[in-house]
């Protein structure tokens, strides 16, 4: 007999208690496998250090965003406030992931119980989503400071980024609940080694014994949605800065901000390059092996990169930075 999920739904809610996986032998599964990297497997220690400094990096950049962002006046700007919340979603987000990542490349554990198969999952993907939803809100930011700077002030204030922050945290829930709820909802009759380093939605999707066409075909309209949404007002908000740029009188300041976008666009090309390439196609069976690599861009690569190209490569990021560090000193 197909296995199960079974769930509890107290007060009207629904909640993963436990979700054992019946066999028709009688026994129950109660985790998954995450295959890894088999292939360089036998390298374990020296991956292991490599994604632990990645890991370290990423946290102590995006950390750093955070804190220098609340603890100095000059950067509460619209721009920096969204870029804290990004860098804090950065953290949450490799979080997730890569701990689990180290411990199959240093101890080779690799079983993942099915609640904790799931929250990870939901944890990735919601972060991603909001993530997403995030840089399209930065993008017209930037849109709204460079090419309407006499409206700037009054359309950006505070009220208005928190209201744009919680509805990308809102708008990415609501989007991702229901591939997550039906993918819940399949059977898993075996085998249960899953292609990937932690739990996706579509590795867990291609394990199903169930129909998963409709579940398949939800979850790739859902990452198309959200991809090509963010990444066309993207395009757009970075199009109009560029014909913007064009128009400065002064070559140095052309230059500069060209320098800047470039960086910015070489992320985001990362970002959504590989994003398009794991999600958005509906027939992923013969392709989940390279999607490891490809995850791995938006996992280690590019947090990493995100507190350098976004923030600390500003003057003023770094005076405030340097500033925190002597008042820290002084205080000691």
């Amino acid at each position: 007999m197909c296995c199960i999920i079974k769930r509890l739904r107290p007060a009207g809610m629904m909640l993963w208690k436990e979700m054992p996986m019946e066999m028709g032998n009688g026994t129950t599964v109660q985790e998954f496998t995450l295959e890894g990297f088999p292939a360089i497997q036998h390298l374990g220690k020296v991956l292991f250090l490599v994604h632990l400094l990645a890991y370290l990096a990423s946290i102590t950049g995006n950390a750093v965003i955070v804190t220098i962002t609340c603890a100095d006046s000059r950067l509460q700007t619209p721009m920096y406030f969204f870029l804290s919340i990004f860098s804090f979603f950065e953290c949450c987000f490799i979080s997730a992931v890569i701990p689990k990542l180290l411990v199959i490349f240093l101890l080779g554990r690799r079983t993942i119980s099915f609640l904790a198969c799931f929250i990870q999952a939901f944890v990735f993907v919601y972060l991603g989503a909001a993530g997403f939803l995030l840089i399209a809100v930065m993008s017209v930011d930037r849109y709204m400071a460079i090419c309407k700077p006499l409206h700037y002030p009054t359309i950006m204030n505070l009220k208005t980024c928190f209201l744009l922050v919680t509805a990308c945290c809102v708008l990415a829930f609501l989007l991702i609940t229901g591939p997550l709820v039906k993918v819940s909802q399949l059977s898993f009759c075996g085998p249960h080694v899953i292609p990937h380093f932690f739990c996706d939605l579509d590795p867990l999707i291609h394990l199903s014994c169930s129909n998963t066409r409709s579940v398949e075909m939800l979850a790739f309209v859902i990452a198309l949605l959200i991809l090509l949404t963010s990444l066309i007002i993207t395009i757009i908000a970075y199009s109009n800065i560029v014909v913007t740029i064009v128009r400065l009188p002064s070559a140095k300041e052309r230059q500069k901000a060209f320098s800047t976008c470039s960086s910015h666009l070489i992320v985001l090309s990362l970002m959504y390059g590989s994003c398009v390439f794991i999600y958005v196609k509906p027939k992923q069976r013969n392709r989940l092996n390279s999607n490891r690599e490809a995850a791995l861009v938006n996992t280690v690569v590019t947090p990493l990169l995100n507190p350098v190209i976004y923030t600390l490569r500003n003057k003023q990021v770094q005076q405030a930075l340097k500033e925190t560090m002597c008042r820290l000193k002084i205080s000691r």
